[in-house]
């Protein structure tokens, strides 16, 4: 399916070079932002508490982040979530908190969110759906109606934090070795390297993007630049396959001219594809709330970085390495007239 149809070839290894000085300078910047400010790592990452606590009416964030850091956590992070009576909070260790006293750290924020509402915190028991009895803590004001009600506590130590990371790390080389793998079984050696250094620079793009502008880095952002990977992967086959498709009508054509006809030929299915791919994402950015809203970001920049890098970086470094026609389509042998007989 089909928008339109560009009659004439665009040039576009005309100007690869260009592009390509281009894409490494943003490459080299986003390195440099990953090492001189790092990544704002999340709690899955580094350890920390994840609180969820319902008000009986709006709750007023700055009055609750105060509160926080009056116990000694520095930088709290406090959204609204669902609605504005539902509040997140991300509670980093307290540097000195060991063991117990960082496992308990919840119930403390609890304590004195609830003194700070007017209310005080007593024990309740009640009987789940089971029949099983349940004790927890909740906050009750002078008539008894409860004011802070407490939904969720998740705590990650920090060895489950570096755990993590590993995992994470670990999910992004095998992603990497699989897909060049595919590559060179698929088409040949030379489109492999190409279509990794391009996937690669639309990974370290979106880190730097998260590095320069001190975003949270979390497990949800983890699994959009995995998703990247494969989504960009996907564009530089499509390209590769209409090259291979043009080796083989084109015959007199050069490198070049192949390449160009190549991408300009599926320009209208690539608006398509990243054109509803985006519609959804920008949904999700728009709608999703601060849960979604750094997985949206994160793949709003791959889809960008990845369309150009399909066209001036993964093309572009096929031609570099000297792709031909010989490396993909196998040279046909003569017919021997004789049948094999001897005189």
């Amino acid at each position: 399916m089909e928008f339109f149809r560009i009659r004439k070839d665009i040039p576009f290894m005309r100007h690869a070079l260009v592009f390509n000085v281009v894409s490494a300078l943003t490459f080299v910047a986003a390195v440099f932002f990953l090492f001189h400010n790092g990544l704002h790592l999340s709690i899955e990452f580094k350890g920390g508490t994840v609180m969820e606590v319902k008000y009986p009416h709006a709750a007023n964030l700055e009055a609750i982040r105060h509160t926080v850091e009056g116990l000694g956590y520095d930088q709290p992070e406090v959204t609204s979530f669902g609605t504005a009576r539902d509040v997140m909070l991300r509670l980093p260790i307290v540097q000195g908190a060991q063991g117990k006293d960082a496992a308990n750290a919840s119930q403390k924020v609890f304590e004195a969110l609830c003194k700070a509402d007017q209310g005080s915190v007593k024990r309740v028991e009640s009987v789940s759906a089971k029949g099983e009895q349940i004790a927890k803590s909740a906050c009750v004001d002078a008539a008894g109606a409860e004011t802070v009600q407490l939904n969720k506590v998740e705590f990650v130590g920090p060895q489950v934090g570096d755990e993590l990371a590993q995992d994470g790390l670990n999910a992004l080389v095998m992603v990497v070795i699989g897909v060049m793998i595919y590559l060179a079984v698929r088409f040949e050696w030379k489109y492999a390297v190409a279509a990794i250094i391009a996937n690669l620079h639309d990974v370290v793009i979106i880190l730097g993007f998260f590095a320069f502008f001190q975003w949270e880095f979390s497990l949800t952002v983890l699994a959009a630049v995995l998703a990247v990977l494969g989504y960009s992967v996907n564009e530089s086959v499509v390209i590769f396959d209409r090259i291979r498709e043009n080796f083989r009508k084109q015959r007199k054509a050069s490198v070049h001219e192949v390449i160009d006809n190549a991408i300009t030929s599926t320009i209208s299915r690539t608006i398509i594809t990243h054109g509803c791919t985006q519609m959804m994402v920008l949904s999700m950015l728009l709608f999703g709330g601060p849960t979604l809203h750094y997985f949206a970001v994160a793949l709003t920049i791959g889809i960008c970085f990845g369309i150009y890098s399909s066209v001036f970086v993964a093309a572009a470094v096929a031609m570099w390495l000297g792709v031909k026609r010989e490396d993909l389509i196998k040279p046909v042998k003569e017919k021997d007239e004789t049948d094999g007989a001897v005189v």
